[in-house]
């Protein structure tokens, strides 16, 4: 295993150790939000918090991992890769901007190979006014019975109504019905909630406590699932009022708002959590967006998910293969897509210290 591959785990327990690891190596504390939730051997989880920069830093960087629980071997290895880096260190106290390493915004899921939370939902469509009405997803609410099927694998016919939605309205309604967020259907796939998840409060607490007095903050949340293999895309995670903010950091960033991106367009963002937590600083923000297999092997390996989330009384073999499927949709598990990564990060985190 060579030096940017030991930055990466196959397991949260592991990948956690190795982050907190890195980050007594640099002599920096770390602070644990503790998660109701026990992981599979019965391990603790958390969201872990390490800040390296003054107390009261005017320029705050917020690097976090796993806002979709499988997603965070990739954001956990971009984490600890920094955070052995002593050029990117020095370079921060040069430009006196303090780093919060936030990893594992949802600790469950990441332990347990689930995008969603322990509530069954999607965290970056979990930001609402709760005391109002919720957005519809009218596409979703059409084809929640084929989206998550009855059976899997699914019939020919299941798949056939999924490929007549795309025919009459376009691949991009599709993806928008299926990943755009949905109120209606609580135990269906990117289910926005009802309410905020614990990992909602435990990032707002993040945000409270490390950004609410600086100026200027910026974010860097790693993901992966969508775009071609090693490739990161900078999709813009803020208002659309940002991108010029975002650019000018940046450079090449994409947003759903004007249809540049790969992502189709979201409600709920996590991100509009930092306008409200850190109300005093000039926000701009990305998700680093890297991708591993082609678009429709991941949707149908989260289908698969949902729908063994569903049968908890499916066959070993049968529940083995889904979650080994879903974690090669979301993890490169080899060198060279581990070192793109981590360059890619390496940039972007770079960028903004500008």
């Amino acid at each position: 295993m060579n030096e940017t591959s030991s930055c990466f785990s196959s397991s949260y327990a592991e990948a956690r150790a190795k982050f907190l690891a890195a980050a007594t190596d640099a002599g920096l504390v770390s602070q644990a939000l503790v998660h109701p939730l026990r992981g599979p051997a019965g391990e603790e989880l958390a969201l872990d918090v390490v800040r390296e920069g003054p107390p009261d830093a005017k320029r705050v960087l917020l690097l976090s991992s796993a806002c979709h629980g499988v997603e965070g071997f990739c954001g956990s290895g971009a984490q600890v890769a920094l955070l052995r880096d002593a050029q990117w260190r020095q370079a921060c106290a040069r430009a006196g901007v303090a780093v919060v390493y936030a990893h594992a915004l949802n600790p469950w899921g990441f332990a347990w190979l689930r995008r969603m939370t322990h509530e069954n939902v999607d965290l970056n469509r979990n930001v609402h006014d709760y005391g109002r009405p919720l957005p519809r997803n009218e596409g979703y609410e059409e084809l929640a019975d084929h989206i998550v099927p009855r059976q899997w694998p699914e019939t020919p016919e299941n798949r056939a109504v999924l490929e007549a939605f795309a025919q009459k309205h376009g691949a991009m309604a599709l993806q928008r019905a299926i990943t755009g967020g949905q109120h209606s259907h609580p135990e269906g796939l990117f289910f926005g909630g009802s309410s905020p998840t614990w990992s909602q409060g435990a990032l707002r607490r993040v945000l409270r406590e490390q950004a609410s007095q600086c100026e200027e903050l910026g974010w860097v949340d790693f993901h992966t699932g969508l775009g071609p293999r090693g490739h990161g895309e900078l999709i813009l995670a803020g208002q659309a009022e940002s991108m010029q903010r975002a650019r000018a950091l940046w450079g090449d960033v994409t947003s759903y708002f004007d249809g540049s991106s790969s992502s189709a367009p979201l409600t709920g963002n996590i991100y509009l959590a930092a306008y409200e937590e850190a109300p005093r600083a000039a926000y701009a923000g990305v998700a680093l967006e890297y991708g591993v297999v082609p678009l429709q092997q991941t949707i149908d390996a989260l289908r698969a998910d949902q729908w063994l989330h569903a049968h908890p009384d499916a066959p070993a073999d049968q529940r083995a293969r889904i979650k080994r499927e879903l974690v090669e949709a979301f993890y490169g598990d080899d060198d060279a897509w581990k070192a793109d990564v981590v360059r890619q990060a390496r940039q972007a985190a770079f960028a903004f210290l500008g």
